[in-house]
């Protein structure tokens, strides 16, 4: 049985400098790789990570009906909307339970392990 054997490619240091340097000029990745035969554009997106001075370029493009837009929009608003009742409720939660631990110790008494339980030495009852 005979079987070709895949050559495995290795490039120089130069080389990739020079595909990134192309590919900061302005080329696609795509096109490199084709060009120069590299086996794929993920290849030179590593190179360029290593050697490029600006990253690898990529490009979101996102295609929205208006009303997608106007929830999108609406959405974002609830996200800040609610993020700011989150911040304010964990505010208070904290100032509370700040109170909390004073009023504990100015009475030498533990108030979240006797909250609502009646004081010592009165009648039995809470008074009004």
């Amino acid at each position: 049985m005979n079987m070709k054997k895949e050559p495995i490619k290795r490039y120089s240091q130069a080389f990739k400098q020079q595909v990134v340097r192309e590919y900061e000029a302005g080329a696609s990745a795509t096109s490199l790789a084709q060009q120069y035969g590299i086996g794929s554009h993920t290849t030179i997106k590593k190179w360029v990570k290593k050697y490029g001075c600006f990253g690898f370029r990529t490009e979101k493009v996102v295609i929205q009906t208006v009303d997608d837009q106007v929830e999108v929009k609406e959405m974002k608003a609830r996200i800040r909307a609610l993020e700011s009742a989150l911040a304010e409720s964990v505010l208070e939660n904290r100032m509370l339970a700040a109170t909390l631990t004073v009023a504990s110790t100015a009475l030498k008494l533990d108030l979240k392990k006797n909250f609502g339980k009646p004081l010592f030495g009165t009648s039995g009852r809470r008074s009004k």
